[in-house]
């Protein structure tokens, strides 16, 4: 398997979806793989796959939501020459492609009604029909599906066909978010880094400072897997330094003083739209009712505080009292206050 496939994890949240997953995959059955974006549905379906006896036959994918829904039916099942207009010769669907193998369908939930109906006879009845064409085609093909919908709700609200849905899910994986993995986040980021350093040519892993590490951990990840590889390999190629632990991340990658303005109509039409987490460049806020030794609360944020700017600015001691507007015998009392350099290089 690639490199890029490895699962990397030891939540018991995680090894129970992975499990669930390489038990299903040597029955000839549906499986809907259900989870949030970057979680890893498409490595699952690998899985099943790869697992399965239908190993050495091809694994075909369609993300199913880019495609105009026009086109979505020829894509899957094929059309006839003539069949609509731009039809100049017949083609094969994924379906075809995918005879005695795999077809992994991506954002199932985007599929319109008239898609959906379509692949319920081909489930049902392991046949298809191209467009334009009058005779059925038989298929032998296994049926992966992944969403971040609540397919149920939709069924219930009548946006998906509860028929279909019956049909597929003969086994659904949920797979935990990033968030609710524990442990995982430190394995993860230490996995991406070192590819990274390796990529880099560095002649060794520095590894994470411990403030950096503390707030890949507090952070939510709505991106899941995926924003962690970006986040790290980010922060691993703009530090450059193998001689010191990686300081400073920074999670939002358009976050700059010279970032363009949201035009006012469309900032008035998201106003709305809720904060789902704290601002990634500053060190989060103290939770005001839980303190209960003020000094010691401010003395943490201060400490939080330092870590942040000495890490962005590469511990340069002099453009970090200018970042924060101390003078710089007023920065190295704070270090010293706090024990800042103690295993760091000072440099002025």
């Amino acid at each position: 398997m690639k490199l890029e496939s490895q699962f990397i994890g030891q939540s018991g949240a995680f090894l129970d979806a992975v499990e669930r997953a390489s038990r299903a995959a040597s029955m000839n059955r549906p499986v809907l793989v259900i989870g949030e974006r970057g979680t890893g549905k498409e490595l699952i379906a690998e899985r099943l796959h790869r697992l399965s006896s239908r190993w050495d036959e091809p694994l075909v994918t369609m993300n199913c939501a880019a495609l105009p829904e026009t086109l979505i039916e020829a894509e899957l099942f094929g059309h006839e020459a003539g069949a609509f207009t731009g039809a100049t010769k017949s083609r094969t669907g994924r379906f075809e492609e995918a005879d005695r193998g795999t077809l992994f369908l991506d954002e199932l939930g985007t599929l319109s009604m008239g898609a959906q109906e379509r692949l319920l006879r081909a489930v049902e009845y392991g046949e298809i029909t191209r467009i334009g064409a009058s005779r059925p085609i038989r298929v032998d093909v296994r049926i992966v599906a992944a969403t971040n919908d609540d397919l149920p709700a939709l069924a219930a609200s009548g946006e998906f066909r509860a028929d279909l849905l019956d049909r597929l899910s003969f086994e659904v994986i949920t797979l935990p978010p990033l968030r609710v993995r524990e442990g995982d986040i430190g394995v993860l980021a230490n996995h991406f880094g070192r590819r990274m350093a390796a990529e880099l040519d560095w002649d060794r892993w520095p590894g994470f400072a411990n403030h950096v590490m503390d707030a890949l951990e507090d952070h939510p990840w709505p991106g899941n897997v995926r924003e962690l590889r970006n986040v790290v390999e980010r922060a691993v190629y703009r530090w450059a330094d193998f001689e010191t632990p990686i300081a400073h991340v920074q999670f939002d990658p358009f976050d700059s003083p010279w970032r363009p303005r949201q035009p006012e109509h469309r900032r008035a039409a998201s106003h709305a739209a809720p904060m789902t987490s704290v601002p990634a460049e500053a060190p989060a806020m103290l939770n005001l009712d839980t303190v209960e030794d003020l000094r010691g609360a401010v003395d943490a944020h201060e400490r939080a505080i330092l870590q942040h700017a000495l890490g962005k600015h590469r511990w340069n001691q002099r453009q970090t009292a200018r970042a924060l507007g101390l003078t710089y015998d007023q920065l190295r009392h704070c270090i010293r206050k706090h024990g800042l350099m103690e295993g760091q290089e000072e440099s002025a």
